[in-house]
């Protein structure tokens, strides 16, 4: 198994129109969900399926995860070029006039010559994993982690052994749990199965993915456009929630999950959100009691009916957690009447 040392990781930057020259007419990114990129860009056929990733906006950390899947596809690029070099190392300015200016050959212009190549254009998608750090580190601080410190390209090699302590110590341990958790999986190849797609598409599919997006279906089928602590959500913003460790098993059970808000599904995940089996009632942690929407869900009930599969896997998920506080064997709420329970 690849060493923490030796392991790949990326660091990308996500910072929208300033992420390019404006030569290019910048990438739809979302990032905490997906990053895009192109055959154009240094290190684009380097990035893989399993690969942790974090994520910064030129001034700031924004989060962590593991790539888990990449979608690849040939398509059009529009590039603005400059007149006398035809190079596109070109940016606008805002305030002078001639409004373009050349970083190569240092001529200014008020419109840049436009042509069209065709490209390989790439998605890693990444959102099961991802980990909020918004702000934890500086740029400074995200560069002397970086693989090669004057490196200045969207996608650079990152340290990270080095990086992983970093987080460590500013206690975002868990964050680095997580990521190692899905990145130790071992169930498929490290690359995953690679399968064609129509209109010219593929997937490569990573193993801490397999069978997610039929999960996430099935579960959203049965249980609706609802998070299960929160109440009624858009679709965009849930996320199929295992309640117990997919990393650890890696299993898909039928009744083995939940749809949650994806910022309860992390809290979840961490045990700072969980169901009290001896009452089917939400337990807030301590760390969380200074923030009013989660703290106002403590001692509510779910807003979901649940099966008895369900119930043993939040009695679970409570040994684990909450155990040591508040012991509760899942036996008592056979008896219970809580309105979030289905009867068989």
């Amino acid at each position: 198994m690849e060493s923490n040392s030796a392991r790949r990781a990326w660091l990308l930057m996500a910072a929208g129109d300033n992420r390019g020259h404006g030569g290019n007419a910048g990438y739809d990114d979302q990032y905490d969900a997906y990053y895009s990129w192109d055959s154009k860009v240094p290190n684009h056929r380097n990035l893989r399926t399993g690969d942790p990733i974090a994520l910064w906006d030129k001034e700031r950390l924004l989060g962590v995860s593991v790539i888990e899947e990449i979608e690849t596809r040939r398509g059009p690029k529009v590039l603005n070029r400059c007149p006398a070099c035809h190079k596109t190392r070109i940016h606008e300015r805002t305030t002078v006039e001639p409004r373009w200016r050349c970083s190569k050959c240092f001529h200014e212009f008020p419109t840049p010559d436009v042509t069209v190549v065709e490209v390989d254009q790439y998605v890693a998608r990444y959102d099961a994993a991802w980990t909020s750090l918004h702000g934890l580190l500086r740029k400074d601080e995200i560069r002397s982690v970086q693989m090669n410190a004057i490196d200045i390209n969207a996608m650079r090699p990152l340290d990270w052994a080095a990086f992983s302590e970093v987080l460590t110590v500013k206690d975002a341990a868990r964050a680095v749990e997580r990521v190692a958790a899905r990145i130790e999986l071992s169930w498929l190849p490290p690359s995953g199965p690679r399968v064609d797609m129509p209109q010219g598409f593929s997937h490569t599919l990573v193993r801490v993915r397999r069978g997610q997006q039929q999960f996430r279906e099935k579960t959203l089928a049965a249980q609706g456009s609802v998070c299960a602590f929160t109440g009624a959500a858009p679709q965009r913003v849930l996320e199929a929630g295992h309640l117990y460790s997919y990393a650890q098993i890696g299993t898909h059970f039928e009744h083995g999950g939940l749809m949650l808000r994806r910022d309860v599904h992390r809290l979840f995940d961490d045990g700072l959100i969980a169901v009290d089996p001896s009452r089917l009632r939400i337990d807030v942690g301590s760390e969380l009691t200074q923030f009013p929407q989660y703290a106002r869900l403590h001692d509510e009930h779910l807003n979901v009916a649940l099966r008895d599969e369900q119930v043993d896997w939040l009695g679970k998920h409570w040994e684990e957690h909450r155990a040591p506080m508040a012991p509760a064997p899942i036996e008592r709420h056979r008896s219970l009447t809580a309105p979030s329970v289905e009867t068989p």
